[in-house]
């Protein structure tokens, strides 16, 4: 079962890193975000991966392999004699397809534009490449399996952006939360879909748009709830809260 990641996108709130460096390579304890990404799906035997390359994809290339690889699609596995390997043991037993879905391309229009590298694949994984979670992926397949839907996303519960107050009747201030978790639920990403998601796609599409409303009009779209561990690498304060966790011995992510 294959696992495509869309890492295209510009990292417009990380501020200089955004700039300057994917944001799937944006470090954490020393390895960058889309290594831990796929420590994660690997743990659960999941290692045939595409990347859904865009903005600096290069820099995620280069990350891997050696740069005469740079202009072209291809496919990384650790006991290919092609392309030559930068650092064996970083590559692990992935399987890696590097494709180019275009600098500006919405996040539907990169999925769609790699149905050739799924094909016989009846269904997939899809992700960000930014968004790390303690998921149990074997439990989220079988979900997928048991609703008999098109899309199944994962849904979470973020920590609000912001630390609130409570107020009682005379408008006194009796109590600080600093940055709680919130009770609406947020799509989380960590997909899985079947093959008939491609109906629903065009070349340019807004995933999270259309093609998700319309397979909730349609009942096709399913929400696996998850209350562990997730967090995305959004803005460079995220960044800083993700080394920290990491240095103290905190990563929940960390299922490997």
């Amino acid at each position: 079962m294959k696992t495509v990641i869309l890492c295209g996108g510009r990292g417009t709130r990380l501020g200089e890193h955004g700039t300057t460096v994917p944001k799937a390579l944006i470090e954490i304890g020393e390895q960058p975000v889309i290594w831990h990404l796929l420590k994660i799906y690997s743990h659960y035997g999941f290692d045939d991966f595409v990347l859904c390359l865009g903005f600096l994809g290069d820099q995620i290339k280069r990350f891997f392999v050696e740069q005469k690889w740079l202009n072209a699609d291809f496919t990384l596995e650790k006991n290919s004699d092609q392309p030559l390997l930068k650092n064996s043991e970083t590559l692990e037993n992935w399987r890696l397809t590097f494709a180019e879905t275009g600098l500006e391309t919405n996040t539907g229009g990169r999925l769609k534009k790699v149905q050739k590298y799924l094909a016989g694949e009846e269904m997939f994984f899809v992700t960000y490449g930014d968004g790390l979670a303690n998921i149990d992926l074997d439990r989220l397949v079988e979900f997928h399996r048991s609703h008999g839907r098109i899309a199944t996303l994962t849904g979470v519960h973020p920590h609000s952006n912001f630390g609130i107050m409570k107020l009682d009747e005379n408008n006194f201030v009796s109590e600080f939360q600093e940055k709680p978790v919130m009770k609406e639920w947020i799509n989380g990403g960590f997909f899985v879909f079947n093959r008939k998601i491609f109906d629903y796609l065009e070349e340019n599409s807004v995933l999270e748009r259309e093609p998700l409303e319309r397979l909730a009009r349609e009942n096709q779209l399913v929400a696996f709830p998850h209350v562990g561990f997730w967090k995305c690498v959004d803005t460079f304060k995220d960044n800083l809260e993700f080394n920290r966790l990491w240095n103290e011995g905190k990563a929940d992510w960390k299922v490997w």
